[in-house]
Order: C-alpha cells, then structure tokens, then sequence
C-alpha cells in the first residue's frame, strides 16, 4: 500500500502533532501520496469512466475540438490563474474542505454538466467537464493526492497543496486515512 506519510521541505512541520497525512499548506511540498490503495483506484476508475464516456459519445455523434480544447487547456489554465493569483495574495493554502467547498464544487461540476440542457450552443462544455475532471482524476491518482481534481493541476504546477471539498472522493480518503491511523 502507498505511504501516507507527509513530507514538506520543513521536516519538523511533518512530525508536529496534528500534523495529519497531508503537506503543510504553506510553502512548497515535495511529491509525497496522500491517498492509498483505494483512493488511487478509486480515482482511476472514475477518471477512465469519464473520459471513457466523452470518447464513446464522440465515436459515434463524431469528434468535438472545442470540448477537448476547453478541457486541456482553458479550464486547467483558468484553475492554474486563480490560483497562482490566490497564492500570491495569500500565502496559506486554501482549505474549502466543508460543506460550502463541497457544495460549491458540485454546483460548478453540475452547472458545465448541465449545459446542454439550459444553453444547447455550449453543449460541448458538457463533455468539456468530463474531459477536465477526468483527466484531472487520472493527475491526481498518479501524484497521489487526496484534493479535489480541480485543483489538480495547479496544485502540481505551483507545488501547492489547496484543497476544495470532493463530494465523491472524500469519504474513501477519510476512510483510509483512519485505517492508516488504527495501523500506527
């Protein structure tokens, strides 16, 4: 099973008591895994299953640019913007991690997913969330990390470690992450 052990370039900050399994949220962090076994899975089978799902579609209606172009590239580098502008203004990392950060993320997933329905012309945004999540969820398996798949990305480039509330990961993360604990 993966490490769940933190490690930031300040090694005391990873032994202080409350430390928990993640980085610190100031400063950078080296690449460490906040997720196990399950979590890696987890994230891995519903990435393929969306990007899976765009493909099929796409396959038989026919390819879509503009979806893949949303999704590789303005979406990440919309999320890379925010927060490299966040991360300037505030040194210490984002935590939206309770019930407003979830909701909010699920509004915005909702809202990309929706489109089809409340403004066909931006239909192709629909697709276009599932690409950027998961791809994004692919991202975040392989680099072990246990935030939502929005901040993915960013997080990688600017070696951050934010966290926005994830509705469908977070119950598998908490879970093992006291598991992880009952062991030590």
């Amino acid at each position: 099973m993966p490490q769940l052990k933190a490690a930031t370039h300040d090694h005391r900050a990873a032994h202080q008591p409350g430390a928990g399994n993640r980085p610190r949220a100031t400063g950078r962090t080296v690449r460490t895994r906040a997720i196990g076994t399950a979590g890696t899975v987890a994230r891995i089978l519903v990435g393929v299953v969306l990007l899976g799902s765009v493909v099929t579609g796409e396959a038989s209606r026919g390819w879509h640019p503009a979806a893949w172009v949303l999704a590789l590239a303005v979406f990440p580098l919309a999320a890379l913007a925010a927060a490299r502008l966040r991360a300037r203004r505030h040194q210490s990392g984002l935590r939206a991690t309770g019930p407003a950060g979830h909701a909010a993320n699920a509004v915005v997933f909702a809202a990309l997913y929706a489109t089809p329905w409340y403004a066909p012309p931006l239909s192709f945004t629909s697709d276009a969330a599932l690409i950027f999540y998961g791809a994004s969820m692919l991202l975040a398996a392989a680099r072990g990390y246990a935030g939502c798949e929005v901040l993915a990305v960013p997080n990688w480039l600017l070696r951050r470690d934010d966290q926005v509330g994830c509705v469908v990961f977070a119950p598998v993360d908490a879970l093992e992450r006291r598991k992880a604990a009952a062991r030590q």
